[in-house]
C-alpha cells in the first residue's frame, strides 16, 4: 500500500509539474530544467518519506516518471 501511495502522491507532483510548464510556457529551456530537478527533488522527498528506502524511492519514482511521460508524450501525438 505504501508503493501505491508514493506512486499516486508522485503522479500528483509530476501533475502540478505540467501545470506550471504550461504556465511558464514563455521562460527559458533552462529555468524549465532547473524547476524540473526542484519537482524530482520534492518527489523523491514525498517518496523516501513513505517508503523509508532509498532503492525503493528510486524505483518509484523512476516508475512514476516513465508512466508520467509516457502518458505526456502520447498526448501530445493524439493531439497533433
Amino acid at each position: 500500500m505504501k508503493t501505491y501511495t508514493a506512486l499516486l502522491l508522485q503522479l500528483i507532483i509530476w501533475s502540478g509539474y505540467t501545470f506550471i510548464e504550461w504556465l511558464s510556457k514563455y521562460d527559458q529551456l533552462l529555468y524549465k530544467v532547473l524547476m524540473f530537478f526542484v519537482f524530482f527533488y520534492i518527489a523523491i522527498i514525498i517518496g523516501n518519506t513513505i517508503m523509508k528506502s532509498v532503492k525503493k524511492t528510486f524505483f518509484i519514482t523512476s516508475l512514476s516518471l516513465t508512466l508520467y511521460a509516457s502518458f505526456h508524450f502520447t498526448m501530445a501525438v493524439i493531439n497533433g
